[in-house]
């Protein structure tokens, strides 16, 4: 399996300015397998430490911070030494011992010539609990599941990555109904690692939902664990009525559909949680189109993706002949999948700041805004083939935008007016916003 994160953490080692590096991302999204798999690459040597229920790795980082202590411990720990210019250092789930979080300070400060890597499940949680944090001593990298380029290389399909890679479109929509059946497979399958390398080995879709029901009740076992217990139940309401949002023409979320009557202040601490861990994502509405777009977020109303369109779609329990043969009786939830689809390669593999517009009367709504620090581009998401955008048109007479996207399931097209169609399958290899 390949990941395109390998490639930013190539540039981290290679850099002159490196800090220790903090891997963040949801549970289950294969940040301990890239650690690892970095190591092997490009270091003669690699130090495994995980801090999860490890007395004495808890005991070393309490006794002190010293840096070189710290290291001699490590190599006793580990049984080898530690070589600054060709030894990884990994620490996995450090948001268990919080002097650990700490002496990345020290490491950054002190001895910048070793390469740490860390990561954690519940990091986020840990330094929204008030965990001392090394501000500006880290280097960080998010982690998300597989994007749609990145499922094309893990389930054999490379011809076909390489392809969408050189971005040659005329050549590309000779083959669209290949690609359009490979995104439906990823619709069902999703990006989560396991997921999609369980079905790269069996190419059983009855694996793949055991294995994402395995992820969704692990997820439903932390909240127990590890949220305050006055908060539990109302996170397992909000984190089982995404579907429902989402479902929704206008798939702003409702606290009224979590629980009748319920408010912003019922579930906003839970929803807090369940972003910090990194199981949702808040997309915020905008009103005024303007640089930069979060100087103009509306902070209540907003809608709740999911990380990955694939246990999104075991949540519901859609069957795999639906997702795949088109099935009439999916034709509902479609646009809700696309979405959430369509989300999720933007975030996956963009830096861009991403929310949603609807002007003030809610008769116009951008499903997408992206915010790339030089223009603000509108996003309209078809489920199919259809280019009809009323909403997209409206925005594109007010605002004059240099470049709009609209993408679905039709072909690549450039218009003179700066609107480009752009197809589904190609939305995870960048967007063509010109000079």
């Amino acid at each position: 399996m390949y990941r395109t994160a390998i490639e930013k953490m190539k540039q981290w080692k290679e850099s002159k300015f490196r800090k220790p590096l903090i891997i963040e991302g949801a549970r289950q999204v294969g940040k301990t397998w890239l650690m690892k798999e970095f190591g092997k690459e490009f270091y003669r040597k690699t130090v495994y430490i995980n801090f999860d229920d490890n007395r004495i790795i808890r005991e070393l980082f309490t006794a002190t911070q010293d840096t070189e202590k710290i290291i001699m411990g490590l190599e006793i720990y580990a049984d080898t030494t530690i070589s600054p210019e060709d030894t990884l250092i990994i620490f996995d789930e450090i948001q268990e011992v919080p002097e650990a979080l700490k002496s990345l300070k020290y490491f950054c400060e002190n001895a910048p010539q070793y390469h740490i890597v860390c990561a954690g499940s519940l990091l986020g949680i840990a330094l929204h609990n008030g965990t001392s944090f090394p501000v500006g001593k880290v280097d960080f990298l998010r982690l998300y599941p597989l994007s749609f380029e990145e499922f094309l290389l893990g389930t054999g399909n490379e011809r076909l990555y390489h392809l969408l890679q050189s971005r040659n479109y005329e050549l590309i929509g000779s083959f669209a109904e290949q690609f359009i059946y490979l995104l439906r497979q990823y619709y069902f399958i999703g990006g989560m690692p396991e997921v999609v390398l369980r079905f790269a080995e069996s190419k059983n879709f009855d694996e793949v939902r055991e294995v994402q029901t395995r992820i969704l009740k692990a997820y439903e076992q932390d909240f127990s664990k590890h949220a305050p217990k006055e908060i539990v139940p109302k996170i397992r309401m909000v984190w089982n009525s995404i579907p429902s949002q989402l479902a929704k023409e206008n798939k702003k979320f409702l606290y009224g559909l979590v629980r009748e009557g319920g408010r912003a202040k019922d579930f906003e601490t839970a929803i807090m949680w369940l972003s910090d861990c990194g199981l949702v994502h808040k997309v915020s509405r905008i009103t005024t189109p303007n640089l930069p777009l979060k100087a103009y977020e509306d902070l209540k109303a907003f809608k709740l993706f999911l990380l990955d369109v694939g246990l999104l779609n075991c949540m519901t329990g859609l069957s795999k002949r639906i997702l795949i043969d088109g099935n009439e009786i999916f034709k509902e939830f479609k646009g809700a999948i696309t979405e959430q689809y369509v989300f999720q390669q933007l975030r996956t593999t963009t830096d861009y700041g991403l929310y949603y517009y609807t002007n003030d009367r809610n008769n116009c709504e951008i499903d997408l805004l992206i915010d790339n620090g030089e223009q603000v581009i509108p996003v309209e998401v078809k489920a199919e083939e259809n280019l009809k955008a009323k909403s997209l048109k409206n925005y594109r007479e007010k605002y004059h935008p240099a470049v709009s996207i609209r993408t679905s399931l039709s072909n690549y097209r450039q218009e003179d007016n700066g609107l480009i169609n752009l197809p589904l399958y190609t939305i995870a290899g960048g967007l063509p916003l010109g000079s």
